[in-house]
């Protein structure tokens, strides 16, 4: 810009600079301030959304522990399905199903239903590691009491690193392969279950062992 040497043209120089960019600098604090109450907007319906999901939980928790209400399981197979429609991003949606399904199978002993729900559940687990490993277990036990053996394996498999449910996960296979009627493979994750066992020896797991000709030195 050339030297400006009187006050007026450093009025008129200001006034020439808006015209060119005064437009351009008032979009750009504008769409800075969109994103700032944009994100404020979004963590308040973030925030709300959680309220809601919490108190449709608890409202299922209600229906679960009163054994007095007549009408608790339809009213935690609605609250489920309500979770499962309206807030499926939310961890109180796993827990929610995780719930109906223990009522499917304890209550209305219908084991197919429960196994849609943990699947459900399973899926929607993936970014929190270990309520997934909780749903799994639940999910292969589902399965191997509906005689789905092949699928409660593969879902055992599904399990990648299981941490503290290795045992657990190699025990119900074992137990899986034995009804399947495969002793071998049985007494081999039943010892791997012994190995990785982390709360010391299992009396009812050392019994499975002893069934299948093995001692505890073994």
């Amino acid at each position: 810009m050339a030297e400006l040497r009187t006050e007026e043209e450093q009025v008129q120089a200001i006034k020439d600079w808006w015209k060119k960019n005064g437009s351009s600098l008032m979009i750009g604090i504008g769409a800075a301030l969109a994103i700032v109450f944009g994100w404020q907007a979004w963590q308040s319906n973030q925030a709300q959304q959680r309220a809601e999901a919490a108190n449709q939980f608890a409202t299922l928790l209600n229906a679960f522990s009163d054994e007095s209400d007549e009408n608790a399981s339809q009213t935690i197979t609605y609250v489920a399905q309500t979770l499962r429609d309206d807030y499926s991003k939310s961890a109180y949606a796993i827990y929610g199903n995780l719930v109906l399904a223990r009522q499917q199978i304890m209550l209305d002993s219908d084991v197919e239903g429960a196994i849609d729900s943990l699947q459900w559940a399973l899926k929607q687990a993936s970014d929190y590691p270990a309520l997934s490993l909780v749903v799994r277990n639940r999910l292969a036990r589902a399965q191997f009491a509906a005689e789905h053996y092949d699928d409660a394996l593969a879902t055992l498999d599904g399990a990648g690193k299981a941490d503290a449910f290795a045992g657990i996960f190699s025990e119900l296979r074992g137990d899986i392969l034995l009804v399947k009627g495969d002793a071998d493979g049985a007494r081999e994750a039943y010892l791997a279950a012994r190995e990785q066992n982390q709360q010391g020896r299992n009396s009812i797991l050392e019994l499975k062992l002893s069934d299948l000709g093995v001692g505890e030195g073994a």
